[in-house]
């Protein structure tokens, strides 16, 4: 792996923990930028980074130190600039924070930018290196599950923008599919957003759909404060995974029943226990920027853009009453932009 030399843009809790991937990988840290001095002293009590290579000017960063790779881990307002800044001073690999923009506008320019520059773009969606994830796309892939029919999130209030624009990226890995259709009823309390009072994230539910029927629902409720967990049914199966412990549990048809209809839902079946590692951080997103670095099945500018429309479409609907808003919808404004975090 040749990635040379790695800056970080945003050191706050996330930001740090890229630091610690960066290291983790053997790479060079060249520098770290942070507007807020309180952000770059944690860098250097937590993480140890020197001062020698603090800065609170991201274009002095990309100036003096020529990286060639950039991580963007700032609050969504500030993505879009500083991976086109990025881009422009020469980053080869850039990896953005989620949710990528604010904006479909922002979205566009940052992959327009990143490739009239010849930079490759990836954000932090890390289902596909998630264990919990691949391990479920390979039982629901199965002859004996019947097809990955639907996955149900129950979770507790962790944001729509924030989690939820994961979740979206998840319902993508494992069907192959982009939603074509979304409803959306978000919770009517507004609880502040523990990132500053500049900041929303609505709390809610959300339904999505493919053209092929796959289905999607999450409930993340605002008066819902605890764990979270998904479930997955096919035609004949259903698998639970509790994503804090990493517990999973498979109920499957007998074989000799699969021809009967659906509607003899209690054939005999049984019930086998596994145990998946439970949700990280620091893991799948080494294995997001290993990817990048390698330029291989890394999740894409295009993919950001994807769960950040999807997430536009559930406010629409919402506002719409909860009325289904395709993707394709021309009354899905591109400039709008959205206070997330």
């Amino acid at each position: 792996m040749n990635a040379g030399k790695v800056a970080v843009i945003g050191t706050g809790r996330m930001g740090r923990r890229h630091i610690q991937v960066i290291r983790s990988l053997g790479l060079e840290l060249v520098g770290v930028c942070d507007t807020q001095p309180a952000s770059l002293a944690l860098a250097a009590n937590e993480e140890g980074v020197p001062e020698a290579l603090h800065f609170s000017d991201a274009r002095a960063l990309l100036e003096r130190t020529c990286p060639d790779c950039v991580v963007v881990a700032t609050t969504a307002p500030t993505h879009c600039d500083y991976v086109c800044m990025a881009a422009v001073y020469g980053a080869t690999a850039i990896l953005c924070e989620k949710p990528l923009a604010t904006s479909l506008t922002e979205c566009d320019r940052m992959i327009d930018v990143c490739s009239q520059y010849g930079a490759r773009l990836a954000v932090n969606h890390q289902m596909r290196f998630m264990q919990q994830y691949t391990e479920a796309k390979r039982i629901t892939s199965t002859e004996g599950f019947g097809g990955l029919k639907g996955v149900t999130v129950i979770a507790g209030n962790f944001g729509l923008a924030m989690n939820g624009t994961h979740y979206f990226e998840m319902f993508r890995y494992l069907t192959g599919e982009a939603p074509v259709e979304v409803s959306a009823w978000f919770s009517r309390e507004r609880l502040a957003n523990p990132r500053g009072p500049q900041f929303e994230d609505r709390a809610g539910c959300v339904r999505l759909t493919t053209e092929s029927g796959a289905r999607f629902y999450i409930d993340a409720s605002q008066d819902q404060g605890h764990g979270f967990q998904v479930h997955y049914s096919g035609r004949y199966g259903q698998l639970t995974v509790d994503e804090a412990t990493g517990e999973m549990r498979l109920s499957q048809r007998d074989a000799e029943h699969r021809a009967q209809p659906t509607t003899r839902y209690l054939m005999p079946y049984k019930i086998t226990r596994g145990q998946v590692e439970p949700a990280d951080v620091i893991a799948p997103t080494r294995a997001v920027l290993e990817a990048l670095l390698k330029g291989t099945d890394y999740p894409t500018g295009e993919d950001g853009r994807l769960a950040v429309h999807t997430l536009i479409a559930a406010h629409l609907s919402d506002e719409r009453g909860g009325q289904p808003v395709r993707l394709d919808d021309l009354g899905i404004s591109r400039e709008r932009t959205f206070p997330w975090a």
